[in-house]
């Protein structure tokens, strides 16, 4: 198998498995199995919501930190 037929399955075997999840529904998923609902406060599915939204707006995510530590 030639890397460019490699390529080309690899592509479709993506678009098989469907969009990936939203990291923050995954992050928000794991915090409530450890925090008890009495414990959540008001702002609580708003805060999340927001952070779910966030990532799901158009654009490319970098991990790289683009500031100077000390400008904060």
């Amino acid at each position: 198998m030639t890397d460019e037929e490699a390529l080309s399955i690899r592509l479709i075997l993506d678009r098989l498995r469907g969009p990936r999840p939203n990291i923050m529904a995954q992050a928000r998923a794991m915090v409530e199995r450890h925090v008890p609902l009495e414990r959540r406060g008001p702002g609580w599915d708003r805060h999340w919501r927001e952070l779910e939204a966030y990532l799901d707006l158009p654009g490319q995510w970098s991990a790289k930190d683009d500031h100077d530590p000390d400008d904060l």
